[in-house]
Order: structure tokens, then C-alpha cells, then sequence
């Protein structure tokens, strides 16, 4: 009698570990001037030393590959930015909207990417459009508290303060890091945070 030998799925860590080199593969094409749009599975797979089969094991398509380079870039972002909440100061604002910048521009290859698919792209750009979102919906939190403190104006409307700067800013800071110095991260972040500072976490009351 012939003997049937089972095939076993993958463990945990196995998966894990074929993941993180596809997207690793996939950062560092990117990062060496790769469009996204024109970034190849077989491609990809080859960068990754795996056959372009094992790719479709791990990732539906290279849509569902961008989705999760996006929620980990916008995570590292959100962290960045909710360390430093309105009660750590004007600094403490400038400080975390500098880091922000710096993480950005480390991953510029990313965001290029993010922006260049969305574009396009209805899924890739309501996602994105989604883990910005979160920042707007800190922001406003971060405002209707200050309001409550008292510490800003009670004429600042906060969900549109809030969907403002943070729209506002992100524009400003992807196009600086994508066409702009890097001598100049520094000032550009702190002209975004106080940009912010002043014009709704403390915001003057009318007279």
C-alpha cells in the first residue's frame, strides 16, 4: 500500500519570515529608483530569492503587498506624532513634527510610492485616505480638549481645525521631502508645528 505523506501549512514564524522578505525585497527596489507601477511580481519575487508562486502564498496581488507597507509606514508615523499630545508644549509639538519628518524622509521611497499608486488607484487611495484619518481624528480629540482646558478658543471648530492642518501639513511635508533639501527638514517641520501651535492649539479667543 502506498504510503500518503500529509502536506503541512506553513507555521507562524515560517510565514512570518517569507513576508517580511517580500516586503524587504520590495523596499529596497523601491529604494533603489523602482516605480511601483512598474515593479514586477516576478521581479520582486526574484529580489526576495523566492519563486514568484511563494509570492501569491503571502500577497493576493502587489495591491494587497502596498496596503501593508502603507499601515506600517502610517503606524511608525502615528506613533511619532501621538508621544507628543498638546500638554508636552510648543517644543514638544516641534520636536515631534521634526521626527515625523525624519522618519518620512527615510522611507521617501515609500511615500513616493504611496502617492504615486494612489493616484490611480480607488483601493490603495481610499486606505491611505483612511490612515490619515486617524491623525484628523487625534487632532481633533487633542482639540476639544485643549477647548475644555481652556488653554484655545472656544470659536475653533475642532473637526475642521483638525482635518485642516493635518491635510494641510501632510501635503506640505510630502512635497518637501520628495522635491525638497534636507538642510531644510528642520525648518519646514517647525514652520508646520507652529504653524499649527499658533493657529489652533492656541488659537486667541475674538474679541
Amino acid at each position: 500500500m502506498a504510503s500518503v505523506t500529509r502536506r503541512t501549512s506553513p507555521g507562524p514564524n515560517r510565514r512570518a519570515a517569507a513576508d517580511a522578505k517580500i516586503l524587504e525585497a520590495t523596499e529596497r527596489l523601491l529604494a533603489g529608483g523602482a516605480s511601483f507601477t512598474e515593479l514586477g511580481v516576478q521581479r520582486i519575487a526574484a529580489e526576495a530569492g523566492v519563486v514568484r508562486s511563494t509570492f501569491y502564498l503571502h500577497f493576493r496581488d502587489k495591491t494587497e503587498l502596498l496596503l501593508r507597507l502603507i499601515d506600517t509606514l502610517a503606524d511608525g508615523a502615528f506613533n511619532l506624532i501621538g508621544s507628543s499630545p498638546p500638554t508636552a508644549g510648543r517644543e514638544g509639538l516641534v520636536a515631534a513634527m521634526v521626527r515625523d519628518m525624519r522618519y518620512y524622509r527615510e522611507r521617501r521611497h515609500l511615500l513616493a510610492a504611496v502617492l504615486e499608486v494612489s493616484a490611480y488607484d480607488t483601493v490603495v487611495r481610499e486606505f491611505w485616505n483612511n490612515q490619515l484619518q486617524r491623525f484628523t481624528d487625534l487632532a481633533e480629540a487633542w482639540l476639544r480638549s485643549e477647548q475644555e482646558a481652556g488653554r484655545t478658543a472656544l470659536d475653533l471648530e475642532p473637526a475642521t481645525a483638525a482635518r485642516v492642518f493635518t491635510w494641510g501639513g501632510f501635503q506640505v511635508l510630502a512635497n518637501h521631502v520628495l522635491t525638497g533639501s534636507e538642510e531644510q527638514d528642520e525648518i519646514v517641520a517647525r514652520e508646520i508645528a507652529l504653524l499649527e501651535w499658533y493657529g489652533a492649539f492656541r488659537r486667541p479667543a475674538q474679541d
